[in-house]
């Protein structure tokens, strides 16, 4: 008997393939029957031979794959939020943690000061709540077994996780870590931590040497630490492993590449005879060089035996800017220093014309890469205000409000910033929302090393919200811009990353398949709006996004999100490299 029976169903399965209507039966966690169904009236009404606990009516719905982010950030969110929201209630099944050399394991036990070091770093690099992070996780491992023995059997999702330098440098080498070098045995023991973690199932290694990542005393992160010497001698170990992968960030993964950042990201690959993915590639028509430069890492690779793949996300995602708290715009050159003031000093600095004009040359020049799309301020609109002065001021757009107060757009930003003590809600319009843009991305994501995904789900809370990118971009293929068919679009959100990173009977409807599934409505699917929520332990703020359209989510079979409200089951798998990966070489694309 089968467990549950889907009738009349639009199937789009990930291949690529034209969709077909068909029942699909369910057993056991797997896809255990498809049956294809004619297009005639006469034979249409057939029925399948098994009979199932459960069943219903699709019709006028598509079936597909449950999606496969490969870029978030859920490592310490699982704890408190089982289902990974909103990715789950966006159709994302499987999700890949332990990004950008961040990982919550492992812990060396004769230091739990550790454990602290990793919650502030985490708090600042990824904007996280520092209560949330002390008050929703145990916090009760070691190694990294330990870490994934702790989310078995409690999530709602499919989670897999990369090990992150940074928490492998901090074990092997405590407070040296950050600044330091690591001599012979310290190497040996970072390596031999890798090992085991990739023994216990992580998906490989992740890394950052990016400029923007700073610990929570202000300090670069370990693994920017990090000489060439050791982080290959770290990829060589991942070659030793099956079903394994590199990420990596270095500075250029913002803007362009150096010569010796692709050297590095080469050798890395080739040295582990694995792909390795960086986040995130911005494509943008403006700045016509910058694509073909990031992608001649992928050309490098294939001449030396690796593979690069790049990560690209197919929708602009909704961004919440503040002068009064760390978001993208501290990352601006120069702008770090100012935004890091005390609010009283911060304010008096803002309101120096100096100030203002040296701020706006340094978010205009080169240097700004691409926190230049961030910089056209007078385009920024309105969100939440505080202060009696800037009642009136939601929603509007900084160019019409400094047109009547006859400023500057940036001075009259800073003065309603200013009113409201810096707490004003900003959202930038950014610049790359042009139909020369989208027609690049377009072009952009045919390329063999090219993968959507970098959502940063997870990361950010406050700032932006990414998760809802697949809804999104499905909205906008079926009813939008209608950039790639609809079939092509399924393909790069399941079958694509699934293969890149070697899942296992996951990414496409077939029979044996797990049974991971999203049913949708094509003539509704989208993301609603980012609203502020306060759902975190500790009543932290964060960004959330209600899906549009979406009916069902299915986790192995079983039934995890129903019209956008999540059902309570706990299916999902924490999926352990070499159990539940296969190796992908350079070679297979």
């Amino acid at each position: 008997m089968l467990d549950h029976l889907i009738r009349r169903a639009t199937v789009i399965d990930g291949t690529g393939a034209p969709s077909y209507a068909a029942d699909i039966g369910i057993r056991d966690g797997r896809i255990a029957l498809i049956r294809r169904r004619s297009p005639s009236p006469v034979q249409a009404g057939g029925r399948v031979g098994e009979r199932a606990r459960t069943e219903e009516d699709a019709s006028g719905l598509v079936l597909a794959p449950g999606f496969v982010d490969p870029h978030t950030h859920y490592d310490a969110q699982l704890f408190w939020d089982p289902y990974a929201t909103p990715s789950l209630s966006h159709g994302v099944t499987t999700v890949v943690g332990g990004n950008c050399g961040f990982s919550l394991a492992p812990l060396n036990p004769a230091r739990p000061a550790d454990a602290d070091y990793t919650r502030r770093m985490l708090s600042k690099v990824e904007g996280m709540s520092l209560a949330a992070l002390e008050e929703g996780a145990p916090w009760n491992w070691s190694s990294f077994g330990e870490y994934l023995g702790a989310l078995d059997g409690r999530i709602a999702v499919n989670a897999g996780f990369m090990a992150g330098h940074c928490a492998l440098r901090r074990c092997a080498m405590g407070p040296d870590a950050v600044g330091g070098q690591p001599d012979a045995r310290q190497l040996r023991h970072m390596t031999a931590l890798l090992h085991e973690a990739m023994e216990a199932g992580a998906w490989g290694l992740s890394t950052t040497q990016s400029a923007t990542h700073s610990d929570g005393d202000g300090r670069p992160v370990a693994s920017r630490h990090a000489l060439p010497a050791e982080l290959l001698a770290l990829a060589a170990a991942v070659g030793e492993h099956e079903g394994t992968q590199i990420e990596a960030i270095v500075p250029g993964c913002l803007d362009r590449f150096d010569d010796d950042e692709i050297d590095l990201l080469t050798g890395m690959s080739a040295a582990a005879g694995r792909p390795l993915n960086w986040n995130v590639l911005t494509i943008d028509a403006a700045e016509p060089g910058r694509v073909p430069r990031q992608l001649a890492a992928s050309e490098r690779a294939r001449a030396a035996g690796g593979r690069i793949v790049a990560l690209t996300m197919p929708i602009l995602t909704p961004m919440n800017m503040s002068l009064g708290t760390f978001c993208a715009l501290n990352l601006v050159p120069g702008w770090g220093e100012i935004l890091s003031l005390p609010v009283p000093h911060r304010i008096t600095a803002l309101r120096d014309a100096a100030v203002q004009a040296d701020m706006l040359r340094r978010a205009r020049s080169p240097e700004a890469g691409v926190f230049l799309r961030l910089t056209d301020f007078e385009r920024y609109v309105i969100g939440d205000t505080y202060a009696k002065e800037n009642d009136g001021l939601t929603g509007r757009v900084v160019a019409d409000i400094a047109a009547e107060r006859g400023l500057d757009p940036f001075a009259c930003l800073v003065e309603i910033c200013a009113a409201d003590e810096l707490r004003t809600v900003l959202w930038p319009t950014p610049t790359d929302d042009d139909p020369a843009s989208w027609e690049l991305r377009r072009t952009t994501w045919e390329h063999p090393d090219v993968l959507l995904g970098g959502s940063d789900a997870g990361a950010h809370l406050d700032r932006m919200c990414g998760a809802p990118y697949t809804t999104r971009f499905l909205g906008d293929c079926l009813r939008g811009r209608k950039l790639v068919p609809v079939e092509r679009a399924v393909q790069m959100l399941t079958d694509d990353p699934a293969r890149l990173f070697g899942l296992r009977g996951r990414g496409r409807i077939a029979e044996g398949y797990a049974a991971d599934l999203v049913l949708f409505d094509p003539g509704r699917i989208d993301a609603g709006p980012a609203t502020l929520v306060h759902d975190l332990p500790g009543d932290g703020p964060r960004l959330d996004s209600r899906a549009v359209g979406v009916v069902s989510v299915r986790v192995n079979g079983v039934e995890t999100v129903r019209h956008d409200v999540v059902t309570g089951a706990l299916p999902g798998t924490v999926l352990r490299s070499g159990r539940d990966t296969e190796t992908v070489g350079t070679g297979k694309f």
